[in-house]
C-alpha cells in the first residue's frame, strides 16, 4: 500500500515538472518564407566620377574705393587750405596753394564778394605718381598757372556738370591755351586734359559759394606740358641784284630826250646865225672894193 502510493506519488511529481518546463520554453519562431525575393541583377549604376567641385571660390568683386570724409562748413571765413588740411592727405597741393598766392587771392575773394569756385584737388599720391622734377622744373608762372587750372570761377555741384560746355574755362586764363574738358556718364564725371584723364573720386567740402572734389591725378596743362611749337618768321628774300648801266646803256628818259632836241634846236640856229654873218660880211667886202 505504501509503495503504490509513493509511486503514484513520484508519477504526479514527474507530470508536474514537464508541465513546469514545457510553459518556460519560448514560442517558436515563425517560419521563414523558403526563398527570399530576388535581388535585381544590376543596381543602377553610380556615376564613375562626382561632378568636380570648384578648387578656388568665386573672386569677389572689388570694393569700392573709399568716399573721402566730407569736412564740415567752416564757421567764419572760409578757408581753402584750412579745409584740405582737415580733410588730410592733400598736404603737396596746400604747399602750392601757398607758395604760389593761389589760396590768398582765394581767401580774398571767398569772403569779400560773392564769386563761386570749384576745386579740383589732387591727393599727395598724384604728385608722386609724377616724373621725378616735374614740379621742381617749372618757373614760378608756369607753378602759378598749374594750380589755377586746378579751379573753375563758379562752383558746380555734381549734378550739374553735364550742363557745362567744353572747353571749361579755368583760373588759368584762355581755354584755347588750357583747354579742360568735362563729360558725364550716369553718376561718373570724366575730366580730360589732353594729357590726363582721371574721374572725380568724391566731394570734399561743399557750401553755397565753395565745391571741393577729390581727384587721383594731377592735371597737367597742354600749353604748359606739351606746349605747341611757336612759328617761325620767315626770312625776307633779298631782292635780286640789278646790273649796273652806264651812260649809254641807260635808256633816255623822254625829259632827257627833249632837253637834247632843245640843245641840237639851239646849236642848229646858232650855226644858221653865223653863216649869215659871215655872208653878209663877204658881200660888204665885195661892194666896198668895187667902189
Amino acid at each position: 500500500m505504501t509503495k503504490q502510493a509513493v509511486s503514484s506519488l513520484s508519477i504526479l511529481l514527474v507530470f508536474l515538472f514537464h508541465c513546469i518546463t514545457t510553459s518556460a520554453q519560448p514560442a517558436a519562431a515563425p517560419v521563414q518564407p523558403a526563398n527570399a525575393p530576388a535581388q535585381p541583377a544590376n543596381p543602377p549604376a553610380q556615376p564613375a566620377n562626382p561632378p568636380a567641385q570648384p578648387a578656388i571660390p568665386p573672386v569677389q568683386a572689388a570694393k569700392a574705393p573709399a568716399q573721402p570724409a566730407l569736412v564740415p562748413v567752416q564757421k567764419g571765413p572760409t578757408d581753402v587750405t584750412k579745409i584740405l588740411e582737415k580733410a588730410h592727405g592733400y598736404s603737396v597741393f596746400v604747399r602750392l596753394l601757398k607758395s604760389t598766392g593761389v589760396a590768398k587771392q582765394l581767401y580774398g575773394q571767398l569772403n569779400s564778394s560773392n564769386n563761386g569756385f570749384t576745386i579740383f584737388a589732387p591727393i599727395d599720391s598724384a604728385f608722386s605718381d609724377l616724373k621725378p622734377g616735374t614740379i621742381n622744373s617749372l618757373s614760378d608762372l608756369q607753378k602759378t598757372q598749374l594750380i589755377q587750372f586746378h579751379i573753375l570761377n563758379t562752383d558746380v555741384a555734381l549734378s550739374n556738370f553735364q550742363t557745362l560746355s567744353n572747353p571749361v574755362p579755368t583760373e588759368a586764363g584762355d581755354a584755347g591755351a588750357f583747354p579742360l574738358n568735362i563729360t558725364t556718364a550716369g553718376n561718373q564725371v570724366n575730366i580730360s586734359t589732353g594729357l590726363v584723364n582721371t574721374t572725380l573720386g568724391g566731394t570734399v567740402y561743399s557750401d553755397h559759394q565753395l565745391v571741393i572734389y577729390q581727384v587721383s591725378k594731377v592735371l597737367l596743362p597742354l600749353d604748359i606740358f606739351n606746349p605747341k611749337p611757336k612759328k617761325v618768321a620767315a626770312a625776307p628774300v633779298p631782292a635780286a641784284s640789278k646790273p649796273k648801266t652806264t651812260k649809254e646803256d641807260a635808256p633816255e628818259s623822254p625829259s632827257g630826250a627833249a632837253a637834247k632836241v632843245d640843245e641840237a634846236a639851239a646849236v642848229s640856229v646858232s650855226g644858221h646865225g653865223m653863216l649869215e654873218s659871215i655872208v653878209v660880211a663877204v658881200v660888204a667886202f665885195f661892194v666896198m672894193k668895187g667902189t
